[in-house]
This record gives structure tokens, C-alpha cells and sequence, in this order.
């Protein structure tokens, strides 16, 4: 069981970023269903991910996945048309497989050694590709942010593996990029060290960010886009300045691997 400490809008970041990525497949979907997995104490963030993904792919539905019954008990009375709450964890209890799992602080307290295979069992109960109709398969979203929702950090799963790592803020809070270390996902905050990409990657990112101090004069906006084009030089990053105008920056996943 988590600690369930989740306030409104602390995945706001995450949700419109799936939105605006994953809408396009769930509108391909025949049955667009996705799941709010360990949601915590209260289901904000359940309602929250069916208005943002509806918005994008009206037919979705969600489905809210608590571990403790008595969580899952108190958000009943938030049960609509296209939300339920279902009582389980990891084995995700829905027909079907869903076209999106997301869970969001739900890894941060397990050990890194348990997480490849907490992923593979999630991976496992993603919808399939399904290239005719331009689907590349369900996405699992793993990451962590603060308690309010200002830095986040996680990671987009498809099928067949892990694709990319997304570092998401709200630009006014920031120092520095690497402020976001702290936020990394289970399966990258201990390699923030030295010999390892991730390490690398944040490295790079403050210094373009110094590099970049003069725009800071136009704004933090300003200044981000400008350091995440210096990164597209030696990183690959596969998204462009629509999403970096979010406070964005996404990386293909084996750029920032662990080395083991």
C-alpha cells in the first residue's frame, strides 16, 4: 500500500502529456480503457485523468486500481459514467487489456531491483499492437513528482519494452535541471551517479542551461527551449518545441539506461 498522499492536480503534467502523445492511439481504439493504478487515499487523480483524457479520445474510460479496500470503498461516491474503482494491484483487474496504465508514485518505495519485473507484469497486461489501425500497443507511464506536482519525472512503456523518459516542470520553480534528480523513477534515481547516462544527461542539461542564461531575459521559457536545443546535438530527443514550451523535454529510453 502507498501512502496515498495525492493532492488535486499533482499529476497534471503527466496527464496532459499523455493526452497530448497517447490521445491519437486511444481514439483507435475500439474500447479505449485506462487505468489509475494505487490512485492513494483519495481518487482526485482518477477523475482528474478521465476529464484530460476525454478531452482528447471522448470514448475512454478509467478505471481506478486500489490495493487497500477501504480506499477503494471511499471512492464510490466519485463513480461516474466511465470511472470505476476496482479493488487490486499489480495483476491490473480489468477485462480486456487496457490501451493505458499509469502509475504514478506507486514504484518509489520498492527496491530498484524489483522493478523490471514489476514492469514486465504490467507490460503484460497492455493492449497489443495493432499496426492496421495505426496503434503501436498500450502505454505504461511509471514515474514520480513532488507533492504538488511542479517536477516530474517518468518513464512511457509500450509492449515491447521501455521508449522514452520525459523530465517535466513548471519552469518558475527551477534552479537548475537537475533539480529534477530528486524525481528520477525508481529505476534511475540511484544511477544519478557518475559513470552512469542519466548522470551524464543532467550534466549536460545545466551546462546548456548556463549556456543559456542570456535568454533568461525573455523569460524561463525562453531560456528551457533554448538549452533543450543545445541537448539535441549530442542527445536524441524525440520531441520538439511544442512540448518544450510545457516545461518538457522527452529522451529515448536507451539513451538514459542503466549501464546494467
Amino acid at each position: 500500500m502507498t501512502r496515498g498522499t495525492t493532492n488535486p492536480n499533482r499529476l497534471r503534467r503527466m496527464d496532459r502529456w499523455i493526452a497530448a502523445v497517447h490521445g491519437a492511439e486511444l481514439r483507435r481504439v475500439a474500447d479505449p480503457v485506462a487505468v489509475d493504478l494505487g490512485y492513494g487515499a483519495a481518487p482526485w487523480t482518477a477523475v482528474e485523468l478521465l476529464h484530460r483524457l476525454r478531452a482528447a479520445a471522448p470514448r475512454t474510460r478509467v478505471v481506478g486500481v486500489e490495493i487497500e479496500p477501504v480506499r477503494v470503498a471511499a471512492a464510490q461516491p466519485y463513480a461516474r459514467e466511465g470511472l470505476v474503482f476496482r479493488h487490486g494491484g499489480f495483476e491490473v483487474p480489468v477485462q480486456g487489456r487496457p490501451a493505458l496504465i499509469r502509475a504514478a508514485n506507486v514504484l518509489r518505495q520498492y527496491e530498484e531491483r524489483e522493478v523490471a519485473a514489476v514492469w514486465e507484469r504490467l507490460r503484460a497486461r497492455l493492449a497489443p499492437a495493432d499496426p492496421g489501425a495505426g496503434f503501436r500497443g498500450g502505454l505504461l507511464v511509471e514515474g514520480t513528482c513532488d507533492e504538488i506536482g511542479r517536477r516530474h519525472v517518468w518513464v512511457a512503456l509500450g509492449p515491447e519494452g521501455p521508449r522514452t523518459v520525459t523530465f517535466a516542470t513548471r519552469l518558475g520553480s527551477l534552479d537548475r535541471p537537475s533539480d529534477l534528480a530528486e524525481r528520477l523513477p525508481k529505476a534511475l534515481i540511484h544511477r544519478n551517479v557518475p559513470g552512469e547516462p542519466v548522470h551524464t544527461f543532467l550534466r549536460d542539461f545545466d551546462r546548456a542551461w548556463a549556456a543559456a542564461a542570456p535568454y533568461a531575459s525573455y523569460g524561463s521559457r525562453q531560456r528551457w527551449i533554448r538549452a533543450v536545443r543545445r541537448l539535441t546535438a549530442d542527445w536524441p530527443v524525440t520531441d520538439g518545441p511544442a512540448r518544450w514550451r510545457q516545461g518538457e523535454v522527452t529522451v529515448t529510453w536507451g539513451a538514459l539506461a542503466p549501464r546494467d
